[in-house]
């Protein structure tokens, strides 16, 4: 074979030069074909990843804490209020200037942990113990004032209760993560919680935050708060009055309501016992609900007055009808006697009412038809929930009609107040039917989110007024209450000067085993002033030791009736008679400093 000279390769590349060109062609050709593929990985293969990675480093998202919004009484006391608040860390691997023997009695008297305690926190982790939450601005300066490497502060916010236990039955607290568990921080957290979306800001080439690309009104704050219809001055009176007689009659639990009849607004309601929002870890849980709402019970003869008026209103008697009480009625095989157990003779419908008959009225009531009489209990609202702004209401409990009708007993039993249960909270919005001109009102606390300038934003939507009685009707039964406070079993609610028409109950429990027990609640309801009524006042106390209506419940009333006269200055009914009435306090007094 004949061997290729050197003459061969200038026969396929003629001159070097071309060879040059060629290497530098193929070598652009790789390198515009290599700059394709990876034009095609960045822009096609990691595209969307990039994407993100680049709104990563030049956006920030931010959800700033946004704090609840204010809950305040009706004249703009605080009741609930967000305030800033701090964590405690410790990172005892960085503890400098001082041992942690030093820094744990140093920090011990300012949060209140003991230095001992403190120690074994340090010692349990070298780094990101957390030694306590809640902790105050005033605190927490003073723990800046130490220096100390180590301790780390991060802010948060608390929910303070200025009001302490006054006014938790209704504005209940909120846990550990800022959510409401009870009362109208859990019922209305929507309203109380301040909307703001996520926000996205861009940054700059050296990370700082663009405030031009912020959205319009970021800064402008919601001063809106929540205004209750609540008066916390009254408030805290009526839990003072009620406490003192409880303690008095070792009662377990009791309730005070305030309405204004006009449109169901309520001025206090407080239930006893109770705890403190701002503490609430340390009390048992079955104190965090409003009973006066939740709990059932049998009202007994503080129901009697809206009988008289459901028998005048279907015309079944008059209001001179009369009745003859032997002290004992039988209804089928059970024989119902008054609560002293005598009779009164031939009483008209305002002394069954003064005298608290049971036995006149199951003779009024058996003037109606059983299912008529059925029909209108269930129109004022027993057996049914009741509409309110206040959480966790129970439905009330009433016979079926079928048993109603077809058992003699069930309305005999139901006309002094027994055999159906309703909250405390129903027995003041059916009184306030009486006090109004015969109308059903909404009970609710809430009067709606007002701004810094006190420019109401929102109010709260109510069913209108639901007419169930006459104007007559209604107020013929408020006058024959005034029986009760002048000359009957309220005399205790007697206040000098004021027309009060008022009611005494002393009711049996019901027991779980049937039947009624040995227990019994003891209640008092009012209206004032009878001359133009408008409030209604209710006591409910439970299971006192040896008390009754008139001498547990009516005296609680009183006391709040005249802490409501002072606060809206209820002009007395006859001033004369309040004059007579001051003059011969003073010459009491006077007597009693000679002696």
């Amino acid at each position: 074979m004949k061997r290729l000279g050197a003459n061969y390769l200038p026969s396929i590349i003629k001159d070097p030069k071309e060879i040059r060109l060629v290497v530098v062609w193929i070598i652009l050709f790789l390198g515009g074909l290599g700059l394709c593929w990876n034009l095609f990985r960045l822009q096609v293969v990691r595209g969307p990843f990039l994407e993100r990675y680049a709104r990563q480093q030049q956006e920030i998202t931010l959800r700033p804490f946004v704090p609840r919004r204010s809950i305040v009484d009706r004249n703009n006391n605080v009741l609930a209020v967000d305030r800033p608040a701090y964590t405690l860390y410790a990172h005892p691997k960085i503890f400098r200037r001082q041992t942690k023997e030093e820094i744990a009695n140093q920090l011990a008297p300012i949060i209140g942990i003991p230095a001992t305690e403190l120690l074994q926190k340090f010692n349990s982790a070298p780094s990101g113990i957390r030694i306590k939450d809640g902790i105050l601005q005033e605190v927490a300066d003073k723990i800046i004032a130490i220096r100390q490497d180590g301790l780390e502060l991060i802010q948060n916010y608390s929910r303070l209760y200025p009001a302490q236990e006054t006014a938790a039955d209704i504005v209940g607290y909120v846990d550990a993560n800022h959510k409401g568990q009870a009362g109208l921080e859990y019922s209305r957290e929507t309203i109380l919680e301040r909307s703001l979306k996520v926000l996205r800001l861009n940054r700059a080439g050296n990370g700082a935050v663009m405030p031009d690309h912020a959205p319009e009104g970021l800064l402008n704050a919601d001063d809106t708060h929540l205004r209750l219809t609540i008066d916390v001055r009254l408030q805290r009176a009526a839990r003072e009055a009620l406490k003192i007689k409880m303690a008095e009659y070792k009662a377990k639990r009791g309730t005070v309501i305030v309405m204004d009849a006009r449109d169901g607004s309520l001025l206090a309601l407080v239930a006893e016992p109770t705890y403190n929002p701002n503490e609430f870890y340390k009390y048992d849980k079955s104190l965090y609900k409003n009973w006066a709402v939740t709990d059932l019970y049998e009202p007994g003869s503080t129901f009697k007055p809206i009988n008289v008026a459901i028998a005048l209103e279907s015309k079944s008697i008059q209001p001179d009808s009369v009745f003859q009480d032997s002290g004992a009625i039988k209804v089928s095989k059970k024989v119902i006697r008054n609560a002293g157990g005598a009779g009164h003779g031939r009483i008209n419908v305002t002394k069954i009412v003064q005298v608290s008959s049971n036995v006149g009225m199951v003779q009024m009531m058996q003037t109606l038809k059983p299912k008529d009489y059925h029909s209108w209990l269930k129109r004022l609202g027993v057996g049914s929930s009741l509409e309110s702004d206040l959480p966790f209401r129970a439905v009330s409990k009433l016979k079926s009609e079928q048993t109603f009708t077809t058992l003699p007993i069930e309305p005999a039993t139901a006309a002094f107040g027994q055999g159906f249960s309703i909250t405390p909270l129903h027995l003041v919005r059916m009184t306030a039917t009486l006090a109004n001109g015969g109308k059903l009102v909404t009970p609710h606390v809430i009067k709606g989110l007002y701004n810094s300038k006190n420019e109401l934003t929102w109010e709260p939507t109510l069913p209108p007024p639901k007419a169930v009685f006459s104007p007559t009707t209604a107020k013929t039964v408020a006058e024959m209450m005034e029986s009760v406070v002048k000359n009957g079993t309220g005399r205790a609610a007697q206040i000098p000067g004021y027309r009060i028409g008022g009611k005494t109950g002393t009711a049996q429990k019901a027991s779980p085993k049937g039947g009624y027990s040995d227990a019994k609640v003891t209640s008092f309801v009012a209206i004032l002033p009878l001359e133009s009524p408008r409030y209604v006042v209710a006591a409910v106390v439970d299971e006192p030791k040896d008390g009754s209506g008139a001498s547990v419940a009516a005296p609680v009333v009183k006391s709040v009736m005249q802490s409501l006269i002072n606060i809206e200055r209820i002009p007395p009914s006859n001033p004369k008679v309040l004059e007579t009435s001051s003059s011969n306090e003073a010459g009491e007094q006077g007597r009693m400093d000679l002696d």
